[in-house]
């Protein structure tokens, strides 16, 4: 008796997969993770404003031992010359930095560089090993002087935010507020953390997009002549 042909039948190889809505890791912990979108494109004429967040059991951030560790790796990263840290302040479980880099490539290799050399000082000096920093950075590029004198401000600031100020203090000892040369008040400059130098960072080469310092406040003084002559 002659079989019957069999039926094809097209199977459903891949269930998973594929753009959909809610596809993606999820986040994990009590925070976010940082997303993974492409990074913003830098032609090296402006400031980066990026922020560093460590895992809660690295503990906290802000005692002297841990800002010697820092203070060793921004050291690194100037040697290094592929990004150069402006502005650095130390808070309980994160580290704000203003940064100057001439490509993204030496964005992320001077980043990387910085979180490696960071997170091996911390971990000497805390006796643990494994991961120190819980995410991808986030990155802001600073876009007009006055999204500049704001971060400045966020930055140096900081301390005052999260509680951290002590009677007395001008500028936060965790942070590089001391080389900061635009304070209103120059004294008293809060001493620095006992036994340890001042984190080194480097005076910005442009005060933001690629303009520096004295050419923007030249344009800021022509556009207040202009509004005076025009009577605004």
């Amino acid at each position: 008796m002659a079989r019957g042909r069999k039926k094809h039948v097209q199977v459903e190889l891949f269930r998973h997969g594929g753009r959909r809505r809610g596809a993606g890791r999820k986040p994990v912990g009590a925070c976010p993770r940082e997303g993974h979108d492409a990074r913003p494109g830098i032609d090296g004429r402006c400031v980066m404003h990026v922020v560093l967040k460590v895992r809660a059991e690295v503990g906290r951030l802000r005692k002297p031992k841990l800002y010697g560790a820092i203070r060793r790796a921004t050291i690194s990263a100037a040697k290094g010359g592929r990004i150069r840290i402006c502005h650095l302040s130390i808070q309980h479980d994160h580290v704000h930095l203003l940064v100057e880099a001439e490509s993204k490539k030496r964005l992320a290799d001077g980043m990387l560089g910085f979180q490696v050399s960071a997170a091996r000082q911390i971990n000497n000096v805390l006796g643990r090993r494994g991961k120190v920093f819980a995410d991808r950075y986030h990155l802001v590029v600073i876009g007009n002087p006055t999204q500049m004198r704001n971060a400045i401000a966020y930055v140096l600031n900081n301390f005052r935010k999260h509680g951290e100020a002590e009677p007395g203090w001008m500028t936060d000892p965790y942070a590089s507020g001391r080389a900061f040369e635009g304070w209103r008040e120059r004294t008293p400059i809060t001493p620095g953390v006992p036994t340890y130098g001042a984190l080194e960072v480097a005076r910005p080469r442009r005060g933001c997009c690629g303009r520096d310092g004295g050419e923007q406040e030249r344009s800021a003084r022509m556009r207040r002549r202009e509004r005076a002559r025009s009577g605004r």
